[in-house]
């Protein structure tokens, strides 16, 4: 073991390359680099550092140095000395980019089954731990999805992971990607870090929308939390919801009222399907209705949504009770009006016929 710590077999040959340089001024042959750099793997692999081992090396030099009678030139001497460290950190950063990559392809799979939901639980749970998750608690997952897509290793993610663990340090936060888009798993007790990344991961992305999905308990709430976050993603596109941050439990009521799709679509067409009478069709009547609800029934408001005169907008309002027979003012139809209205968002009427 010399003084750096670092075991004499990583040295081993080194004085007889000192000493041929030396004698003869030649450059460290093809096998001796091969050697060096296996050397330098294998230090890499046992865990020791690299500057200890080139401090190990130049010691070695120091104490092996060849006798001035026997030395052709001091310059080759020292060429074999560069040369061997070099070798020795070629290995050992080959080594280091494998280790890399052999751990970005378990933390790969890992999220994989952890999003999907494919692997063990009990072995998912043991997975998780070395990723800093403890999936026997309670955790929730919030989904950005920006106007590109986003790779793990691009700058936006690492963006928003440097603030996140800039803020909160480590926290039991896993940052990653997912079918483009940005994914934050943290501890359900702690609504405030997915918070914290839904604005900067907002900011990030140049737009777009956030959705934060419920805290959901045990090995498989990550993956509940995170499917109900591209739920609420999709049902967001659908509904065309302006809000760039969104939380799921507040869209629970949609699934609900699409979960007999057969009654909803029944509710469309028999409320809405007179519509397709009015001149024009059925669309910009429902995109009134639409808007006149959304502006809380304040005609004014809806007016300016939809760059209306308020008369434009009233004599729309009447047409629509005309051809329907239901009042949108009237508190008694304007539920169902409203029903069939998002119904017809999330079933895609008209333009897909029911």
């Amino acid at each position: 073991m010399t003084g750096d710590g670092i075991p004499e077999e990583y040295l081993d040959g080194y004085a007889r390359i000192l000493a041929a340089a030396a004698a003869t001024g030649r450059r460290l042959t093809r096998g001796e680099l091969d050697s060096r750099r296996a050397l330098g793997e294998r230090a890499a692999d046992a865990g020791l550092g690299l500057r200890a081992l080139v401090g190990a090396h130049l010691a070695a030099t120091r104490e092996h140095w060849p006798a001035a009678r026997t030395v052709v030139s001091t310059d080759s001497v020292l060429a074999a000395v560069e040369q061997t460290v070099d070798a020795l950190a070629e290995g050992y950063e080959r080594a280091q980019r494998l280790a890399v990559r052999q751990e970005e392809a378990a933390r790969r799979e890992f999220i994989d089954d952890l999003l999907h939901g494919r692997s063990n639980l009990g072995m998912l749970a043991e997975r998780a731990e070395r990723f800093g998750l403890r999936l026997s608690y309670e955790h929730a997952v919030a989904v950005a999805q920006g106007v590109s897509g986003y790779e793990e290793g691009d700058a936006v993610p690492r963006e928003v992971e440097r603030a996140l663990h800039g803020r909160f340090g480590d926290r039991s936060i896993l940052l990653t990607t997912k079918d483009e888009r940005l994914v934050c798993i943290a501890p359900g007790d702690q609504g405030e870090v997915l918070a914290f990344f839904a604005k900067h991961a907002y900011t990030a992305v140049g737009g777009g929308r956030v959705v934060i999905g419920r805290p959901q308990p045990g090995p498989g709430g990550v993956v509940q939390s995170y499917e109900e976050a591209l739920n609420a993603l999709d049902l967001a596109d659908r509904l065309e919801l302006d809000e760039p941050v969104l939380h799921a439990a507040d869209l629970l009521v949609y699934p609900v009222l699409t979960r007999d799709r057969q009654a909803m679509a029944d509710l469309v067409v028999h409320t809405l399907g007179p519509l397709r009478q009015a001149r024009g069709g059925p669309q910009p009547l429902i995109d009134t209705l639409a808007a006149f609800f959304d502006a809380g029934c304040v005609a004014a408001e809806a007016a300016r949504r939809l760059s209306l005169s308020v008369r434009a907008l009233t004599y729309r309002l009447e047409r629509i009770h005309k051809l329907t027979g239901a009042n949108p003012a009237d508190p008694v139809h304007r539920y169902t009006l409203q029903t069939a209205v998002i119904g017809a968002r999330l079933l895609n009427w008209p333009e897909q016929p029911l």
